[in-house]
């Protein structure tokens, strides 16, 4: 009988070929462990030593079930990096516990971040607590701090780090190594180094291997990589978030407008921007304005969604009007209200669909024109044969309801369910065209297309269907068929 592997089985039900289940040994629960080290009552030194063995991540993730005091215990404990590091897991929560340390503490403890680390923190606080912070830090710190400060939340420079290693070109190995040694005291950044030409701008960049294994004679310049990717500190994050994806690289420079590197954006920076922009495209395709945080203000969160809202509520009065419009088609033939909602939901449904397949294919910057169009023919075959299905089955479903529980006459009930497969099908159609188009237009007048967002299309395809539903209604029902009742 063939050995089990290690950490893994398979159930009784498997071998039935129903169902698998794999087991793996089981972690250690370091969040847990930490706990106890803490509140063990050990010596200070014991602690020390055990903490050493912990990710400073799991540290910062039991720091809020720990007391005031344990805190100050383990302020004294650790090394003014190590707390800093644990802060910077915290992101801008690590504010509440700096005040604990006291303004001078506070500010080492800053001072020992990436500049950007500390920005984030120091963002989060009120601007009169983050000023005095920033007054008690080196030059140094201040000056990175206020040049990421210096640019606007949706530009590169906002997200980029200054902790990164510069050469001159032109040095020997050598001399490159020996740069390199005095540079990775202060910044640990260090698989990909930088290098600047003669005139300060930016040249290239070197893979920390190629510098270890490189030979003494070897010519710095042979190892620099000139084509290397960057982008501008102005640029927008929506102008250059494609090209930051598209590159497998750890870092990339940040340039200002004379090529010269101001910072780089880490592989980590990158996938925090993907993140936002994503949370961002999330929020408006529910209607918002921007992201809500869980403890923002109710004042600020209504703000938000005010605007969409009230905009949408104009637009559910134009579609009630419109209904009013055809007040004399429904009184005489009141059973079509019964249907209204079917059609108006399908098509809301169908507008949205395309609505998150347009952006999602937007989102390539190197769609041509000609793609667009196959996107919004595509579209259009994909309503038009959706369409076509769910239309003959709501004729046939709904001609058998109208026929046998509300008692009306065979032809009665199929020329009305008829009615509705038919404005279900232009309906949808249309909604597939209006769900590609409207974000097509947004982009065309470089406005993020997540703003046509759910709500919205939703709306607008309800004021299509209205005017689809008790249109056909009156030509094919009431003036062709002549039903009333």
């Amino acid at each position: 009988m063939p050995a089990k592997k290690a950490g893994c089985k398979m159930s009784e039900e498997n071998s039935m070929g129903n169902s698998l289940e794999t087991d793996f040994p089981e972690k250690r629960d370091y969040e847990k462990e930490l706990i106890e080290i803490i509140k063990s009552g050990s010596p200070p030194q014991v602690i020390r030593e055990k903490l050493e063995d912990y990710h400073e991540n799991d540290i910062a993730s039991v720091w809020g079930e720990l007391t005031k005091e344990e805190h100050i215990q383990l302020y004294q404990l650790l090394a003014n990096d190590t707390v800093s590091e644990i802060f910077t897991y915290m992101g801008d929560g690590a504010g509440v516990y700096l005040e604990e340390l006291g303004m001078e503490n506070a500010a080492d403890i800053l001072e020992s971040m990436d500049a950007d680390d500390a920005v984030d923190i120091l963002d989060g606080m009120e601007d009169e607590k983050s000023d005095q912070f920033i007054r008690l830090m080196d030059a140094e710190s201040r000056y990175d701090i206020g040049l990421i400060q210096s640019y606007e939340d949706d530009e590169i420079g906002s997200k980029m780090t200054t902790n990164f290693i510069l050469i001159r070109r032109g040095l020997t190995i050598p001399e490159a190594m020996k740069e390199l040694i005095t540079q990775a005291a202060e910044n640990d950044n260090i698989s990909t180094i930088y290098v600047s030409d003669y005139n300060g701008g930016f040249y290239g960049a070197v893979d920390l291997k190629d510098l270890i294994i490189a030979r003494r004679y070897t010519a710095l310049e042979d190892l620099v990589t000139t084509s290397y990717p960057y982008v501008y500190a102005k640029e927008t994050i929506d102008e250059c978030i494609e090209d930051l994806k598209d590159y497998s690289e750890d870092s990339i420079p940040v340039l200002d407008n004379d090529k010269k590197i101001l910072g780089v954006i880490t592989a980590q920076d990158i996938v925090e921007v993907v993140d936002e922009e994503m949370g961002e495209d999330y929020a408006k395709l529910a209607g918002l304005t921007a992201e809500e945080d869980l403890n923002e203000p109710l004042v600020e969160s209504m703000k938000k969604r005010i605007p969409w809202l009230v905009v949408l509520l104009v637009l559910g009065l134009l579609v009630s009007s419109v209904v009013g419009v055809f007040e004399q088609i429904v009184s005489q033939l009141t059973i079509v209200v019964c249907f209204q909602s079917m059609i108006l939901g399908m098509a809301g449904n169908v507008g949205t669909q395309s609505l998150a397949v347009t952006i999602r294919v937007l989102m390539d910057e190197n769609l041509e024109g000609g793609q667009r169009l196959q996107l919004m023919l595509k579209e259009l075959r994909v309503g038009a044969m959706n369409g076509f299905l769910l239309g003959i089955i709501s004729t046939l479903f709904v001609g058998i309801y109208i026929f046998l529980l509300r008692g009306k006459p065979l032809e009665f009930s199929f020329a009305v369910s008829g009615c509705i497969g038919i404005s279900l099908m232009v309906a949808m159609v249309i909604s597939s065209i209006m769900g590609t188009v409207i974000p097509m237009f947004f982009h065309k007048m470089k406005v993020d297309p997540a703003v046509a967002s759910g709500p919205l299309i939703s709306t607008v395809n309800d004021l299509v269907a209205v005017i689809i539903y008790y249109g056909l209604t009156w030509i094919l029902l009431i003036n062709m068929l002549q039903l009333a009742g």
